[in-house]
């Protein structure tokens, strides 16, 4: 899509990223579709309907960036933030993955959960997210005095033992080089292939209507982002055309003496899929400065139209509940819970949606580990209040976690410390 003028195309850009929030804040409020729901089903009961929803997600949209990308349809290479980045901070992939599937236990749910909980009428969730929010710009950007974010000052390790790959972290280019853009597909349609006939060929899940279409419906919004801000131009009048961050850069050249309408930064106006971490991060900046339309960005649409999105469902449904904290322990926990998320998020690079759909989408080794971290971290965690809720204060936390990582296989059995009643 060209337009005559900046403005007109970076309102399609917002707009269209909110109604697709719309859609996904409805879709995920009615079917229940939550990944820390999906590890706690798994986990505790054997349920994996959730699980495979999720996956069925993740195959949507790896098989449709696999398709659309060598079309010219999805610009995956050039996304922000760059998932296929050559600078592998593994360390940052593991510990931030760790830290958010963490967060996401204690705080009830993950980012877009949380958001999504927050249309509903859930207090909890306000608390959760403006943590989250605070801390995930405390992460990013300078703080008073000491002039350094939060990840500078605690994290400076992450990136000191990184790896340089000098073709990149994604599998097409790992495994095919030159022949990256002839492999990638293939390999695209064999990953998301498999975890479509993995989750498909199960017929009580087949049978889960709503689970079945949660997975659709979120796998093509993560792929619908793509498309839309892979596929956004600005006419200059004379037969070229740039892309919006391009323009904004070049401001002053289109421009001159007009600052009207100029975004505060070109960074989030190239391609890029659905996450929930930077929304709410940026949707705190937006708060904080009063509105001003310099600081309006697709993550601040997401969040609008995913709580918005939600809340239409919640009324519709008559489901729309207001809900407080019990004590304040419950306060204290789901504090936490944002706090670290906030911590773990912007540190992975990315959430459950961020890296688990977005980043393996573009088959970027980096956010299949993060997304395993974040997993592996929710999953403990839950092991660990198993063990301490079962016998009071008798269990230390470090016999509670080797007893959960026996219970998920990653100990042998011999290592186990508690019985399970």
């Amino acid at each position: 899509m060209v337009f005559d003028a900046f403005t007109a195309a970076h309102w399609t850009l917002l707009g269209g990223v909110f109604l697709i929030a719309l859609i996904l804040g409805a879709v995920v409020n009615k079917t229940n579709f939550c990944t820390m729901g999906a590890v706690s089903d798994a986990v505790n009961m054997q349920d994996w309907d959730r699980m495979r929803a999720w996956a069925l997600a993740a195959g949507v949209a790896i098989l449709g960036v696999g398709l659309l990308e060598p079309m010219g349809l999805v610009n995956a290479g050039e996304a922000t933030p760059p998932y296929r980045t050559g600078h592998f901070a593994w360390a940052a992939y593991i510990v931030g993955g760790l830290l958010f599937g963490i967060g996401m236990t204690l705080g009830s749910g993950c980012a877009n959960k949380t958001v999504v909980r927050l249309g509903a009428g859930n207090g909890k969730s306000l608390v959760v997210a403006a943590a989250l929010g605070i801390t995930a710009y405390a992460m990013v950007s300078p703080l008073p005095v000491v002039d350094a974010s939060l990840r500078a000052l605690l994290f400076p390790w992450v990136d000191a033992s990184a790896l340089t790959l000098s073709q990149g972290q994604g599998l097409g280019r790992l495994l095919g080089g030159d022949a990256a853009p002839w492999v990638r597909p293939l390999v695209a349609a064999a990953l998301g292939g498999g975890l479509l006939y993995a989750t498909l060929r199960a017929a009580a899940f087949r049978r889960n209507r709503d689970a079945v279409a949660s997975g659709l419906v979120v796998g093509l919004c993560v792929l619908a982002i793509w498309l839309l801000s892979s596929n956004i131009a600005v006419s200059d009048g004379f037969g070229q055309q740039s892309d919006l961050a391009t323009h904004v850069t070049n401001w002053d050249f289109h421009h001159p003496e007009q600052e009207a309408g100029r975004p505060e930064s070109a960074r989030w106006l190239g391609p890029q899929g659905l996450s929930f971490v930077t929304p709410l991060s940026h949707t705190t900046t937006y708060t904080a400065r009063a509105f001003d339309p310099a600081v309006l960005t697709t993550g601040v649409m997401v969040f609008a139209g995913v709580a918005l999105g939600s809340l239409l469902w919640a009324l519709v449904s008559r489901t729309f509940r207001l809900e407080w904290f019990a004590d304040r322990y419950d306060l204290a926990r789901h504090l936490a819970g944002g706090v670290l998320m906030g911590v773990g998020g912007p540190l992975a690079m990315g959430c459950t949606f961020g890296q688990g759909l977005t980043g393996v989408s573009t088959l970027a080794v980096g956010a299949m580990l993060a997304t395993a971290s974040i997993i592996l971290g929710s999953a403990l965690t839950m092991k660990v209040q198993y063990y301490k809720l079962l016998y009071e204060d008798e269990a230390t936390l470090r016999q509670a976690l080797v007893t959960g990582l026996v219970d998920l296989r990653l100990l042998p059995s011999s290592m186990r410390q508690l019985d399970a009643i």
